[in-house]
């Protein structure tokens, strides 16, 4: 109608989804989980980028080869060369974690990419990502890019008590789960605090780093958090579930939607995968790490992953097992529920 502005279409089921992920040093084995992880509980095709250093190329391509075609059949991947199309590229490289500062120039590189799910190596899908790729769809006129707060209270956030730059809101946002609009980036002049008018992405982000590198603690997501601090209507904030991370239970269940909902995004950062500290989230990596592919998922994945809660019960985080089974027990119903239409239906028609 006049007037009315006009909603997006409804994405068609043969487009990709199209999930990016940076992998340097010894991130392959992490990687491929978290891609596993995406490919057991999506219900349309994924499209994975995946920029990685060249040592790592040729494992990337044996790994994901060796999976079932059950499973192959359901995405298809690109492996990228780690580059930086502005400034200095070590200076880009060794910014805080190896190689992280690539997914600032992903708008850059993937020029035919209209839309794009970056996520960090140390995140697990509990739900399909189709699920966080419909956010896009509540994007209003202005925004084009999507992240969870960094912290849900101010008062033990780390920007609102140390940081020495501008960030996003009253806490921050955190860069490792970012739901993109690609096309929106690219066509956009953003404020900055270089001059008056306003920059592209890729005319901004070296100056910008430039002006606050002395500044800065978490590399790329300062930068981040500084950008949309000058263009907050640019930003549309999801909330905590969708980008889960230990700081949500280690002080005390602090994530109300996990509470809730469940879990839809597990983030393991600080390594917590590869020790002791948080056995909860660690119990989650090993048991989808190990769970074959084509195995019963409840009897395989969701029945070992109760016994090892079991062992985390003396933790914080393990004593709010519901937190992070809700959501994947959902997840696993409805895989079965639409197998079983599936069976039925080609059963059906002989």
């Amino acid at each position: 109608k006049p007037g009315e502005e006009k909603q997006p279409k409804e994405p068609s089921p043969l487009q990709c989804m199209h999930l990016a992920v940076v992998a340097c040093g010894d991130r392959l084995e992490e990687t491929l989980i978290m891609l596993k992880s995406a490919v057991l509980f999506s219900n349309r095709r994924l499209c994975f980028h995946i920029f990685a250093e060249d040592s790592l190329k040729p494992e990337f391509e044996k790994k994901l080869k060796e999976w079932p075609s059950s499973y192959t059949k359901k995405f298809e991947s690109n492996i990228y060369p780690i580059t930086f199309s502005v400034g200095n590229a070590q200076e880009w490289k060794k910014l805080f974690k190896p190689c992280a500062a690539q997914r600032l120039f992903l708008p850059v590189i993937l020029k035919d990419v209209d839309s794009l799910l970056y996520v960090d190596t140390d995140v697990l899908f509990l739900r399909p990502i189709d699920d966080l790729w419909h956010l896009l769809r509540e994007f209003n006129s202005t925004q084009l890019a999507a992240m969870a707060p960094e912290h849900e209270i101010p008062k033990i956030g780390w920007y609102s008590r140390f940081a020495r730059h501008p960030y996003y809101g009253s806490t921050g946002v955190n860069s490792g789960v970012m739901l993109m609009n690609l096309t929106r980036i690219r066509s956009t002049h953003f404020k900055n605090s270089l001059i008056p008018g306003g920059l592209t992405w890729e005319e901004m982000l070296y100056p910008l780093y430039q002006k606050y590198k002395n500044y800065i603690t978490w590399g790329d997501q300062d930068l981040l958090n500084i950008i949309f601090y000058f263009n907050p209507e640019c930003l549309y904030v999801f909330p905590c579930q969708w980008n889960y991370r230990p700081d949500h239970c280690m002080y005390g269940s602090n994530c109300r939607g996990a509470e809730e909902d469940g879990v839809s995004i597990l983030h393991g950062n600080r390594g917590v995968y590869h020790d002791d500290k948080q056995p909860t989230f660690r119990a989650l990596y090993e048991v989808i790490r190990d769970f074959p592919f084509e195995d019963n998922l409840f009897q395989s994945l969701y029945y070992p992953l109760q016994s090892k809660f079991l062992d985390t019960v003396h933790t914080l985080c393990g004593r709010i097992p519901q937190v992070f089974l809700k959501q994947i027990e959902k997840t696993m119903k409805k895989v079965y529920e639409n197998r079983v239409i599936v069976y039925l239906g080609a059963n059906h028609r002989y």
